[in-house]
């Protein structure tokens, strides 16, 4: 692909919903932490791998482990959609605290539960908007509006979020299976065409040649089962805009792949 830098190697880290940037250093990219989930009152009882905190020491772990500094928090940290709510305040500062005072250096895309994340950040936060961030040929973004035109152009690899991407398994939980699992999706887009590049068209086609969509960070968070289901109405913009532009595969958080993802024009499965 003429003019566009070769981005470097972008590798899940294995049994993690962690995406691992071979830069040097490099960079963790997680997306939807949903601070939050779960609780709309102070006091409502949460697993401690879903609060605030028990997501941090989560990140931190992986960090450490992966000898990395730097983190891209890719949209949809806090769960409340409106502003952030009296009861939050303290735990999603905390969290961030929490990851600065390990030594990484914390990044943020806004998502669409983000409004009022900006203002209840901790000194040293830097913070992106919802159309994303362009770094050595990746793109980065939450995945819930068209991200830059600027990204579009710019970028030979897209990374992701929102979807909460998942996979329905064949052994019901009764028989011992785990039911619905989170997974990641891989999407190699083709070039464009003649006819493509000449339409008129509000945004520009992409130019990536693939597509990385994460895994939800939180475990709580609910799960599309990609492989029995259409995407919900909110998740179908970036189905029909991005994934469907290409052929999609499916991985396990272990790295297992579980086969190619099929979808109709309007998004819906089986139609292809």
């Amino acid at each position: 692909m003429v003019g566009l830098p070769v981005p470097p190697p972008l590798r899940p880290v294995p049994g993690e919903p962690v995406l691992r940037v071979q830069e040097d250093p490099p960079v963790l990219v997680a997306a939807d932490i949903h601070v939050g989930l779960g609780s709309w009152e102070p006091r409502a009882p949460r697993p401690y791998v879903a609060t605030g905190e028990g997501l941090a020491e989560r990140l931190v772990t992986v960090a450490r482990r992966e000898r990395a500094h730097r983190l891209l928090l890719l949209g949809d940290v806090k769960d409340p959609i409106g502003r952030v709510p009296w009861w939050l305040r303290a735990e999603l500062e905390g969290f961030f605290l929490q990851l600065t005072g390990a030594g990484l250096d914390v990044e943020v895309v806004l998502g669409n539960h983000d409004a009022g994340l900006e203002d209840r950040l901790p000194s040293g936060i830097r913070v992106r908007g919802a159309e994303g961030l362009l770094r050595r040929g990746v793109g980065y973004f939450h995945g819930h509006a068209w991200p830059s035109d600027r990204l579009l152009r710019g970028a030979r690899a897209l990374v992701m979020g929102h979807l909460h991407p998942g996979y329905r398994l064949a052994l019901p939980r009764e028989a011992g299976g785990s039911g619905k699992e989170r997974c990641w999706v891989r999407t190699l887009l083709p070039p464009n065409s003649r006819t493509e590049l000449a339409r008129p068209r509000r945004h520009p086609l992409p130019r990536a040649r693939e597509v990385l969509v994460l895994p939800a960070f939180n475990p709580l968070c609910a799960n599309e089962a990609l492989n029995r289901f259409a995407p919900a109405r909110g998740h179908r913009f970036m189905v029909r805009r991005f994934l469907l532009r290409g052929r999609s595969r499916a991985f396990l958080l272990d790295g297992t792949d579980v086969g190619e993802l099929t979808w109709g024009p309007s998004g819906r499965r089986g139609e292809r």
